[in-house]
């Protein structure tokens, strides 16, 4: 990986360090972590946890790789930009159980920045304090079954103040984290405040502790079958949840703030780990067309046209995405999220897709083994797919981006009615 934005001596030391840790330690260790967890679809998965996970914990924090990602306002944090943690992120985005073991993962992270930015001390202490020490994980509750999720103003699930204590009721599925035994805290966005004439202050962020009494975890939801345990994406119904008051999250009808300046960083560190994937697919498309062994026709399947044709595709679509993440990454650095909301809705469309041609090319070199359990390109296709929903679908994002571009239309057409009085001015005088 290269980039042409600079960064410091600083980053490009942990750069290599996290790269030697990912590429020698977590990679080799993911067939240990996928034995411990023992078959897909077992009961036990959502019970036992792999201790070489921990392990790599241990050893991501005795190399100084822990809480990267933590954003400058906070006082721990390791000081790093977007534009620096995102060409990181890349780097764990390589191996499945990496961001865990640096403690980088989401939706631990985007939690993490909720605490740190927008809760207050006794919230930072009693939840922020121990997923930064990793002694707990989180999930986000937003995605509902029964409305269009896509468009955040139609959530249903309601908080209710009653006295000195929240009353939440609703139902929520697709929500990540929720399976892990160590899941000890929700992140709930529901409404608070439907009359609000303002569709974007009708929702707010409560806090809701895991064993809280009237949470029921309905049934965990597979990816392409993956179950992803422990971690898990369940759907859950919140029955009469009763939260003390001080558990609300900024304030009443602050939903959408803190969700927007959740998911920003979050698009970017989610690109980034996707062309992390990108690179190590490309990789065994390389091994498997350039094995000495694997002749097609009396030459390697690297001497057929079309695979060096796929390769060099692949090497061209990683560079550009990578360029487009790293743009964005730079200019929320200089100029905010806001400022760069474009530039994320476009990574965020382009790069899922990007990746997802580039494992299906290695898939198809792989033949019928490409699809199977035998290599990773199978659950890497399953993982990415779900990007072009998450965090908000495709069409969402390209919406966005046209609109984006429809408001220069003004402005060039006052510039296109100047270059012509321009050519009459000059035509006249010939």
């Amino acid at each position: 990986m290269s980039t042409f934005f600079a960064i410091s001596p600083r980053v490009e030391a942990l750069k290599k360090t996290l790269s030697d840790f990912v590429e020698f330690e977590c990679i080799p260790a993911e067939a240990v972590h996928h034995k411990q967890l023992g078959r897909e679809g077992s009961a036990e998965r959502w019970k036992s946890l792999p201790s070489v996970t921990e392990h790599l914990k241990t050893r991501a924090k005795s190399l100084g790789l822990w809480n990267l990602f933590l954003p400058s306002y906070y006082p721990e944090s390791p000081g790093l930009t977007n534009l620096e943690y995102g060409v990181l992120c890349e780097i764990m985005g390589r191996s499945p159980i990496a961001a865990e073991a640096c403690n980088c993962s989401a939706p631990d992270t985007g939690n993490m920045e909720v605490f740190a930015k927008y809760g207050t001390p006794a919230q930072k202490q009693k939840w922020l304090v121990p997923l930064m020490e990793g002694k707990i994980r989180s999930a986000f509750a937003m995605t509902e079954p029964a409305v269009a999720s896509s468009d955040a103003t139609n959530i249903e699930t309601r908080i209710v103040r009653d006295g000195n204590e929240y009353v939440v009721t609703g139902r929520k599925w697709w929500i990540s984290g929720a399976g892990d035994p160590r899941c000890a805290v929700y992140l709930v966005m529901g409404k608070n405040d439907p009359d609000n004439s303002n569709q974007h202050k009708q929702q707010s962020v409560i806090i809701i502790p895991a064993d809280a009494k009237g949470i029921k975890i309905v049934r965990p939801m597979t990816v392409f079958g993956y179950d992803d345990a422990p971690h898990g994406h369940m759907e859950m119904i919140f029955d009469n949840v009763r939260v003390p008051a001080e558990n609300m999250v900024l304030g009443d009808g602050r939903g959408f703030e803190i969700v927007q300046g959740r998911l920003g960083p979050g698009r970017i560190h989610h690109c980034m780990r996707a062309i992390g994937i990108a690179e190590r697919a490309l990789e065994y498309h390389l091994l498997r067309i350039t094995d000495p062994k694997r002749t097609a026709f009396g030459k390697t399947l690297s001497q057929h046209g079309k695979q060096s044709f796929d390769i060099a595709a692949s090497r061209m679509e990683i560079d550009q995405a990578r360029m487009l993440v790293l743009r964005a990454a730079a200019t929320m650095d200089a100029k905010g999220p806001k400022a760069a909301m474009n530039e994320i809705a476009m990574a965020k469309v382009i790069v899922p897709a990007m990746t997802l041609a580039v494992i299906d090319r290695a898939i198809q070199s792989h033949g019928a083994g490409g699809v199977g359990q035998d290599f990773p390109l199978a659950y890497m296709y399953a993982s990415v797919r779900t990007l072009r929903i998450a965090d908000g679908p495709d069409e969402v994002h390209t919406v966005q981006i046209a609109k984006h571009e429809l408001k220069r239309a003004t402005a060039l057409r006052a510039h296109e009615q100047k270059q012509l009085g321009n050519q009459k001015q000059m035509l006249a005088k010939l």
